[in-house]
């Protein structure tokens, strides 16, 4: 059972000095990485189930390091952002430009199906392999067709921007050969740079939610 953001600042940060709410930011973005890290282990969900679970941990770490954020500014003190965190907020204040998305996922023998999303004017999606192209219809929770704004809001609660921009297992002294290869573009149409991410046989720790917005659902697999 998780504590709520404020009885995590009666218990731990109320009354504390800017030193000491600065060292409990640290100690919670600290938290955040190693959940990331622990989520995007090629051993992840091998071993025992913990209760709750990491992707419920890292739910509340992050509600826990706003409201230390908050915090420290009501002690008169100035975050600072980090270069990632940098690339973080960059991102998430540039999502209401995105004007195409294309995912493509694969491997060499089978080939690359891509997932492109045009969203300069509405939402209009399609899947290509090969060199068939195919109409996609994208439905959100409650299986209605997500619109532009519902599908911008569903990526923002990704937090896409924290995402590492190469994703490898040598990170975690793994080689696989061949396997499944991904890259993940972003295109803008505010002049701004495109973002891209990519990964070999490695993926990001919240990467099966992120599939779903495409109509991927790779735990219906699993279970069959």
């Amino acid at each position: 059972m998780m504590i709520s953001p404020e009885g995590y600042y009666e218990e731990y940060l109320k009354g504390k000095t800017k030193e000491q709410i600065m060292t409990a930011i640290r100690g919670l973005k600290q938290e955040i990485g190693r959940l990331k890290n622990t989520m995007e282990s090629p051993d992840y969900g091998q071993e025992e189930i913990v209760h709750p679970s990491e992707d419920t941990r890292l739910h509340w770490t992050r509600e826990y390091l706003e409201r230390a954020k908050q915090a420290y500014a009501e002690v008169g003190g100035t975050y600072t952002l980090s270069k990632s965190e940098e690339k973080a907020a960059d991102f998430d204040s540039n999502m209401d430009f995105i004007s195409k998305i294309i995912f493509s996922i694969g491997g060499y023998f089978g080939g690359y199906r891509s997932y492109v999303i045009e969203l300069s004017d509405g939402l209009r999606a399609y899947t290509k392999l090969w060199e068939d192209e195919e109409p996609l219809v994208l439905l959100d929770e409650d299986d209605e067709p997500f619109t532009k704004e519902t599908f911008i809001a569903a990526l923002a609660d990704l937090h896409i921007g924290e995402w590492r921009r190469r994703y490898s297992t040598l990170r975690f002294g793994y080689t696989v050969c061949d396997g499944t290869q991904w890259e993940l573009e972003f295109e803008y149409y505010n002049g701004h740079k495109t973002v891209k991410f990519d990964g070999d046989n490695s993926y990001p720790y919240n990467f099966d939610k992120f599939q779903m917005l495409f109509g991927i659902d790779d735990t219906e697999e699993d279970d069959e």
